[in-house]
């Protein structure tokens, strides 16, 4: 897991506790650190294939994928856009977990605190 925070900052490892319905989480760092998370303090918590990641990847959208659920655009505050789909979205829940549609991104899901977010966008269409 890597959670990356409102103000740009990221933390790498894994999460012990997390409930969408909790305010805070127990997050232990590749280091072997345990700290508390407040979920306010992040952007999002991003499931990923490897902590290196690719900073000049470039987004691949396979808009035939379905992955159930409905097809939503993500815009966060500072410029970077997630398109994908989510079956949970509630409009009383501080966030939403998402699969990216990005066939070659190194994130296998995101969970999107919305207070983050500039735009949420349910897309009928690619377009």
């Amino acid at each position: 897991m890597v959670g990356r925070f409102k103000d740009g900052s990221l933390i790498k490892g894994k999460i012990h506790d997390f409930s969408i319905d909790e305010s805070k989480f127990s997050f232990e760092t590749i280091q072997g650190q345990v700290r508390e998370i407040f979920v306010e303090e992040l952007k999002a918590i991003f499931w990923v294939k490897d902590f290196q990641g690719n900073k000049n990847h470039k987004d691949k959208f396979n808009f035939e994928l379905d992955l159930g659920g409905r097809r939503v655009r993500v815009k966060f505050f500072d410029g970077e856009l997630i398109i994908g789909h989510t079956i949970g979205y509630s409009s009383d829940q501080p966030g939403f977990f998402m699969i990216p549609l990005d066939i070659d991104s190194n994130n296998k899901g995101v969970f999107v605190i919305k207070s983050a977010t500039e735009i949420i966008d349910f897309m009928d269409s690619p377009n």
